[in-house]
């Protein structure tokens, strides 16, 4: 797969953001990289602390989300649903460990960040034998069916949910999630930023110990040996709660849209 993601330069990790937010109190602190364009999308990866932090110490969620290539296997369903592990033709609900994912999507300004509301959030990956919907590929053939893709659009908050199941591997990619937010959709000035979001080695090795995982076989590259991952991929990294049903995972996505 060809890499076409930003070329990350000085993007922090959100602990060191937040040592170095300690240490300049309300200053704002603003690290840049190469600009990128994603066909209408203009975003610049950065890290941007407001002075209206929490008092806490909590990180806002003001940190620049790394942009991260569309991949081969987005198909613009237009699937508006929050549970998208069914295949909306046959109703069968694809297997695999329930995952939670809550993503909150935030605009970073000159003076902070504000909930981004009605902006469109695309989700997709592959299901636990590592197979997408809708696409031809070498290994299988899925045009028409629409499992594990959707979207949702964002309260007032920021704030969309997914209900889905934990990824399989496929050949060349360590697992991952695809997701894309459009703002904007009707104006000249619409905006689209796409990345992807990825799970601790350790977790995925005992997910995938599971049932259906497991008939695929042992996966051969992890985090550190995938070149996509490797651009910014550590700052894309969900961290996950155990639930009675599987996991569950809360994400920020930052976005710098000028």
């Amino acid at each position: 797969m060809k890499k076409d993601d930003c070329q990350i330069s000085g993007i922090l990790s959100r602990r060191k953001a937040l040592a170095l937010f300690k240490t300049v109190g309300a200053a704002i602190l603003v690290v840049g990289c190469i600009p990128i364009k994603s066909r209408s999308t203009q975003v610049k990866s950065s890290v941007a602390v407001p002075a209206s932090s929490s008092s806490n110490g909590t990180l806002p969620a003001c940190v620049v989300t790394p942009q991260q290539t569309e991949g081969p296997y987005f198909v613009d369903e237009k699937l508006n649903r929050s549970d998208i592990r069914s295949d909306p033709g046959d109703g069968l609900v694809k297997d695999g460990v329930p995952l939670q994912l809550t993503l909150r999507v935030s605009q970073i300004g000159n003076t902070g960040c504000t909930p981004r509301a009605n902006a469109i959030v695309d989700i997709w990956h592959c299901d636990a034998l590592g197979v997408y919907s809708d696409v031809t590929d070498p290994g299988f053939s899925t045009v028409g069916k629409k499992f594990l893709r959707g979207y949702q659009v964002t309260d007032a908050n920021g704030t969309v949910q997914f209900t889905t199941n934990y990824p399989g591997w496929y050949q060349g990619r360590t697992v991952h999630i695809h997701f894309k937010v459009r703002t904007d959709a009707a104006s000249a000035q619409s905006y689209e930023f796409t990345s992807q979001l990825y799970f601790d080695d350790s977790i995925t090795d005992q997910v995938h110990t599971q049932t259906p995982y497991v008939s695929k076989g042992q996966r051969n590259l992890k985090n550190a040996g995938d070149g996509i991952f490797q651009d910014g991929g550590e700052q894309m990294l969900l961290k996950l709660t155990k639930t009675n049903l599987g996991y569950a995972a809360t994400f920020d996505i930052g976005l710098q849209m000028a």
